[in-house]
């Protein structure tokens, strides 16, 4: 049903500053109006009403019964606008609001906590939320636009996205400290050869790349084992079944299998970039998590 009551919000203030101060010399001077345009707005709002809300004489102004009802619902009416307008103003310059982002979970355990931390302490009225999970899906977020933007690791253009490079995560080989390799310095992916081998599974990042730098180095595994996730992977080695080639990133996260980890060589790396649609209006608290990345990769 529509109302037939249309007050504005100067209306409101009006009338709370008129009940408020007892003169419209001093609500008009509280408002920063003209004494003339603030006794306009009482009578607009008095004739809209259809009620007298205060009673003027030669010395004073004194709320009537209906005066006073109506300033103490305008009083509360103009503090929830306030407040409102006040979440507006801080979600515009970034001081309050969300940001949401999809990532990788090596990026999302090792890369991002760091970065998050500074943000948050920066923006406390900020809420982060990230969703962690395989390359395929994280792109999948960020081009239907369910998350603002995605901190991924590739080795090459994402398409229909923009990106912006931040970093860049080079492979090492991981291998049982009993392991030969457990003393070197370097191993060279050619010397990968024969080995029986621990590979991530055909959905993961990781193992296209491995792929590639194995067949580019013509080295032929021994038997090999796949396996879903980091853990699994690092467990399987640590158990002496076979060796495996991951970026430096994934390393912290295989600290409990107590491996070697040996830079391979020739280097290959991967990608740390920020993805996200073209042409979208990014919000305050987006652009301002976005700079904290770029700083870092200053």
């Amino acid at each position: 049903m529509q109302m037939s009551i249309n007050l504005t919000v100067s209306h409101l203030r009006g009338v709370v500053a008129l009940a408020d101060c007892g003169s419209f010399t001093a609500a008009a001077r509280s408002l920063g109006l003209a004494q003339s345009a603030l006794s306009r707005t009482i009578a607009d709002a008095e004739q809209r009403l259809n009620v007298s809300l205060f009673v003027r004489t030669t010395r004073s102004v004194h709320a009537t019964a209906d005066g006073r009802e109506v300033a103490e619902h305008a009083r509360r009416i103009l503090l929830g606008f306030d407040a409102g307008m006040r979440d507006i103003e801080s979600f515009l310059t970034g001081d309050r609001g969300s940001v949401s982002i999809a990532c990788l979970p090596s990026i999302a355990a090792t890369f991002l906590p760091p970065h998050v931390l500074a943000f948050r302490q920066a923006n406390p009225g900020v809420r982060v939320s990230i969703k962690d999970g395989l390359l395929a899906n994280t792109l999948a977020e960020v081009r239907a636009g369910t998350v603002d933007m995605a901190v991924v690791a590739t080795t090459g253009p994402l398409a229909g996205l923009n990106q912006e490079p931040i970093g860049t995560d080079s492979f090492y080989c991981s291998v049982p400290r009993t392991h030969r390799f457990a003393l070197r310095a370097s191993v060279g992916w050619q010397e990968l050869a024969g080995e029986a081998f621990i590979a991530f599974g055909p959905d993961s990042s990781i193992e296209s790349i491995a792929r590639r730098a194995l067949a580019d180095a013509g080295a032929q595994l021994g038997s090999i084992i796949p396996a879903e996730n980091v853990g699994a992977v690092a467990g399987l080695v640590a158990a002496g079944l076979g060796i495996t080639a991951v970026p430096g990133m994934v390393l912290p996260m295989m600290q409990f299998a107590d491996l070697a980890h040996i830079p391979l060589t020739p280097t290959v790396t991967r990608n740390i970039s920020i993805a996200y649609l073209p042409g979208q209006r990014q919000t305050a608290c987006t652009r301002a998590f976005i700079e904290v990345l770029r700083a870092a990769r200053a």
